[in-house]
């Protein structure tokens, strides 16, 4: 009996492709091994190569269902894990709904929310309170005909209040939230109605206090008329208790023929443009009241838009977003480095030939910044995670993809308490279902070894097996792609010749 188990077992398919498996690393690792001695010696006494200095990827998560799933939020959470928002289409009451997720430090699911009803309701933004629970900010469709729409929850994701902001003929968006030092909460979004049936919006700033109930609220527009539309995408309160509020503004030059007879208005024709351009990256300060104190724009003869800002640690201000005026491609990611007054001190783009989009920018403990975004110029698949890093003066030191072979997006990052980053967006390469779920990815430390695969702090064999492993595997997320900057899907000899350098760095005194 005992040696027939023996045969069945040893010479069963999932066995034998467990085996063949082993057998492959095995070679591959051999013939890396072989390998090894002539390439430390051609990198150490040939030339310094350019490597891709991005730190390890450290793990990968997604969540979702049957259906769709995007996160657009996330943050750090004071225990070590994190907490994400967007919406799904697999749970909930309605069409689309607002979805919460909690992990832990590993990215492990420790709980999931939906909030909303019968219709479409969207979280675009989250943060922890005070008090260890969130507040969320999004637009609801199930409770209104569009309006802001407001949630604060325990540390459990129980609801303990939900409000909603907005009027009976116009559509309002909450983009994002953040508690303020008196408690209260503070959102930025639009508004957009229809003026003499001539559709237009305005940015919408909110304050409310601490059980969310309405203290004041303020619109914003360039200009004044039919012609001006304005979104507003991210809020901060800044060091002097105003706020600092960043997102886009156009203008049509094209003619309004009016009707007089019955007092409508027809758009016979317009371009989408304001003074030489369409689009504008549009930066509105406020004081503690929400009273205008300065607004700026920037941008040139295309599209131009700010998704994100915050206050740097000179009291100046970081804007990302993107732009189809400058760059190398058709869009690319736009940063723009203000002072205190919103006078711009140096503006940068990235990007290839395609297109690239900003979503999220935050300071770094070093002085520089962290972008996240999405690129069709670079990776494995139609659209892929992109994140830069700069310095101080928006230098690129380096910059990486994630993603598969379909279409892969970041909306937010954060530099975490270890050094790394937390990303999160949406995937459609990997998941649950052909359909798109929440995407959540970890980086090691900055500044740790790209070919310390395991965060250990050292280059050695455990990094070697890792390569080993990925070897020509097809393109995809591979921990081991590390060159060329910012990765080509696949692991080859351009990923071992960084390892043999990392190793060197390592060991050499």
């Amino acid at each position: 009996m005992a040696n027939l188990f023996f045969r069945l077992f040893f010479t069963s398919r999932p066995f034998l492709q467990t085996q063949n498996h082993i057998l492959e690393r095995l070679t591959n690792m051999k013939t890396l091994i072989r390998l090894l001695p002539a390439v430390l010696s051609f990198v150490f006494l040939s030339f310094e190569l350019t490597l891709a200095g991005a730190p390890p990827l450290q793990w990968q998560k997604t969540f979702g269902g049957n259906t769709e799933e995007e996160a657009f939020s996330v943050q750090q959470t004071t225990e070590g894990g994190y907490i994400i928002a967007g919406w799904t289409r697999s749970y909930g009451a309605g069409d689309w709904d607002v979805y919460l997720v909690k992990t832990d430090s590993a990215g492990n699911m420790l709980w999931q929310k939906t909030f909303g009803g019968s219709d479409a309701d969207i979280g675009w933004s989250v943060q922890q309170t005070s008090d260890g629970g969130y507040i969320i900010a999004g637009t609801t469709l199930s409770y209104g005909a569009g309006t802001v729409y407001l949630i604060k929850t325990d540390p459990n994701g129980n609801s303990e209040w939900e409000k909603t902001f907005g009027g009976s003929l116009s559509f309002e968006e909450g983009h994002s939230v953040q508690q303020t030092s008196d408690d209260g909460y503070i959102i930025a979004g639009s508004t957009s109605y229809f003026r003499y049936d001539v559709p237009t919006s305005d940015i919408y700033l909110i304050k409310t206090d601490s059980n969310g109930n309405m203290q004041w609220q303020e619109t914003f527009s360039f200009g004044v008329g039919l012609k001006y539309r304005d979104y507003g995408r991210s809020v901060q309160q800044t060091s002097d208790g105003g706020y600092i509020i960043a997102g886009s503004t156009y203008y049509y030059t094209g003619p309004l023929n009016y009707l007089y007879p019955d007092g409508e208005y027809i758009i016979a024709g317009f371009t989408l443009s304001y003074g030489a351009g369409g689009y504008d990256v549009y930066l509105i300060k406020t004081d503690p009241n929400g009273n205008s104190q300065w607004q700026k724009t920037f941008g040139a003869s295309n599209t131009d838009v700010g998704r994100s800002v915050q206050q740097t640690s000179d009291g100046g201000y970081i804007i990302a977003g993107y732009t189809e005026s400058y760059g190398a491609g058709d869009s690319d990611v736009y940063l723009i480095k203000t002072d205190p007054n919103g006078n711009s001190q140096w503006q940068k783009t990235f990007g290839g030939s395609e297109y690239e989009y900003g979503g999220s920018v935050q300071q770094t403990t070093d002085d520089g910044y962290i972008i996240a975004g999405y690129t069709s110029s670079y990776g494995a698949g139609s659209a892929d995670v992109y994140l830069i890093k700069t310095d101080p003066n928006g230098n690129m030191p380096w910059q990486k993809t994630y993603g598969g072979s379909d279409n892969d997006c970041a909306l937010s990052v954060q530099q975490t308490t270890d050094g790394g980053y937390i990303i999160a967006g949406h995937t459609r390469s990997y998941g649950a279902d052909e359909w798109s779920d929440v995407y959540l990815i970890k980086l090691c430390s900055d500044g740790t070894l790209s070919a310390d695969l395991n965060c250990n702090n050292s280059v050695n064999f455990e990094d070697l097996a890792i390569l080993a492993d990925q070897w020509l595997q097809p393109p995809g997320i591979l921990s081991a792609d590390m060159a060329p900057e910012p990765g080509d899907g696949i692991v080859n000899f351009l990923d071992f010749a960084v390892l043999a350098e990392d190793w060197l760095e390592t060991t050499t005194p």
